[in-house]
């Protein structure tokens, strides 16, 4: 699976500009409703222009320049500009501290800042992190807060200033394009370095296994400092040429979905959990399978409610970052659609397994990729050698070698195991299984799937060291959280937890059957770190958090805790 010249990033940005010059690229919200459309020679205008305002600098081929922004228009543009002029990205989630912006910055070497709009309002919390005598170049929409010692540049000035960087230069498959930061749910981050070999792979692995092509619409919205948007907007749009539409903020999520209707979409199981949740908010369940059911209802209601969702357009719906509970694939497969669940890590730029159209399997991420072999390790951890495999840990070479065995397979940190036609099934994390005071090991990803495949449960997390069970943390869903608030409300779900937990509870081995659950008031999200930008639960913290409580809680004997 060695990649063509034409995979490359920079030839398919060269080849889209010229091919589809006058197409619409990109689509940027503004705010208030309003949109701005970039053309793919307007975008690669831009990008020329920056590329010749990084270039005047001097700096030595392969310098490092980094990305703090929310995801937009000029996210792309600022990317490539910086591989158009020889240097190497390092992208920056727009949700760190201060401090974790500070450790990248300097850990990176980073030359220069491309500073956009962030998720955070406190401004200074952030941009507290940017060191005195970086270079920043404020991209439009970032907010105009102050950096003191820091020389601050406008996008909009460089690029009516600067000439466009004539030719077509070339970056060769081996060189380094991107750093990309992670930490994962615990730990310090570790810099994933990836060439523009491994991306033009990712490029072609997109187009020949789901058909992406310039009709093909999609909507930018999981953080672009993470692999999976990456895989679900940028690279498909470099490759197959198709449109982009960006979401503006949590708020106006819908709507951005609905302008953009996309054809290709990838998400986490804990939205597409929220998108049924939102429908059975204004169908209950049980009237909407009813209406389902009847052949002479079934094709008006599938359209309804997937129009409602923008999703009435969708051809390839891909699910990623956690399991997808049965429960949920029944539903939209009920709907007609079908989820594709994928699997991949930033360490191998998401090429490992895959799910293909009218191939799925519920409970299994797929089969591997083209290219792709994998092998389970005799305690079950899922070993990948893989096309997309990273250079290994930016200036780590002890990490690396302790992530990758000496026949060059990463070490997933996945528990899991393979059928006999090659489909993976995983279950669960090596490292987050844990003992309870009975010497029984649990694992708690399985526990977390069965718990989240109920429509009142939007998060959990299982948990008990040195407790005799173990017991679930559990967040609710918006619609089911504003229940509680009343008696009456707060006892149907009481009954409807209750029954949940004795259910999940006969399909496991004695020691793993949960002590009770506790459901707690707060919102796991990424701002407060209880999630990573996937919402992939971070244990660690959960349970730092609320550990005070645990001897409490377990303390009362009940199958249900108020917490």
């Amino acid at each position: 699976m060695s990649p063509d010249e034409n995979d490359l990033p920079l030839q398919c940005l060269y080849r889209w500009s010229e091919e589809r010059a006058a197409e619409v690229y990109l689509t940027q919200p503004l705010g208030a409703g309003q949109t701005r459309d970039f053309t793919w020679a307007e975008a690669n205008e831009e990008v020329r222009r920056m590329a010749t305002h990084l270039r005047s600098f001097g700096w030595e081929p392969g310098s490092r320049i980094a990305l703090l922004s929310k995801n937009s228009a000029w996210w792309f543009m600022a990317e490539y500009a910086i591989w158009m002029a020889g240097f190497v990205s390092v992208p920056v989630y727009p949700s760190l501290t201060g401090e974790s912006v500070r450790f990248l910055l300097e850990h990176s070497e980073a030359k220069a800042l491309f500073l956009g709009k962030l998720d955070s309002d406190d401004w200074s919390a952030m941009t507290a992190g940017i060191p005195a005598g970086l270079r920043v170049i404020r991209m439009p929409l970032a907010a105009q807060g102050e950096l003191p010692g820091v020389a601050v540049s406008e996008w909009d000035e460089i690029c009516a200033s600067s000439r466009p960087l004539e030719g077509f230069p070339r970056r060769g498959a081996d060189e380094l394009a991107v750093i990309v930061y992670t930490s994962g749910t615990t730990g310090t981050p570790k810099g994933v370095m990836h060439s523009f070999g491994t991306i033009g792979r990712v490029l072609r692995m997109l187009k020949q296994t789901y058909g992406c092509g310039p009709q093909d619409r999609l909507l930018s919205y999981l953080p672009l400092a993470h692999v999976a948007d990456r895989a679900a907007s940028q690279f498909p749009s470099l490759g197959a040429g198709c449109r982009v539409y960006f979401n503006e903020s949590i708020e106006t999520f819908a709507a951005d979905l609905q302008r953009a209707q996309p054809t290709f979409f990838v998400s986490v199981p804990r939205l597409w959990a929220k998108f049924r949740a939102g429908v059975n908010a204004r169908i209950p369940q049980a009237q909407l399978a009813a209406m389902l059911a009847d052949p002479k209802t079934r094709d008006g209601v599938r359209q309804k409610v997937l129009t409602q969702l923008g999703l009435q357009h969708l051809r390839v719906g891909l699910c990623g970052a956690a399991p997808l509970p049965p429960e949920l694939h029944q539903w939209y497969l009920d709907l007609g659609l079908e989820l594709l669940e994928v699997y991949g890590m930033t360490e191998n730029l998401g090429i490992s397994h895959g799910s293909r159209p009218g191939r799925g399997r519920v409970g299994y991420v797929g089969q591997p990729r083209d290219g792709v072999d994998v092998k389970c390790s005799e305690v079950g951890e899922v070993l990948v050698r893989s096309p997309g495999l990273m250079l290994g840990y930016y200036k780590d070479p002890e990490k690396t070698a302790e992530a990758i065995t000496e026949d060059g397979y990463l070490r997933t940190g996945d528990v899991g195991d393979i059928d006999a036609e090659g489909y993976l099934r995983i279950t669960g994390r090596a490292k987050e299984q844990f003992k309870t005071s009975k010497g029984k090991y649990v694992a708690p990803a399985p526990i977390e799937n069965a718990l989240g495949a109920h429509p009142q449960i939007e998060a959990s997390c299982v948990t008990g060291v040195g407790f005799a069970q173990p017991f679930a943390l559990v967040m609710l869903s918006p619609t089911s959280a504003a229940l509680r608030e009343t008696a009456e409300g707060r006892a149907q779900l009481g009954q409807s937890l209750e029954a949940l937990r004795e259910q999940v509870n006969t399909r496991l081995d004695p020691h793993e059957r949960l002590d009770f659950l506790a459901v707690v008031p707060d919102a796991w999200t990424v701002d407060n770190d209880f999630v990573t930008p996937t919402f992939k639960v971070k244990r660690a913290r959960i349970e730092k958090h609320y550990g005070a409580s645990f001897e409490t809680w377990a303390s009362l004997r009940q199958p249900l805790i108020w917490g």
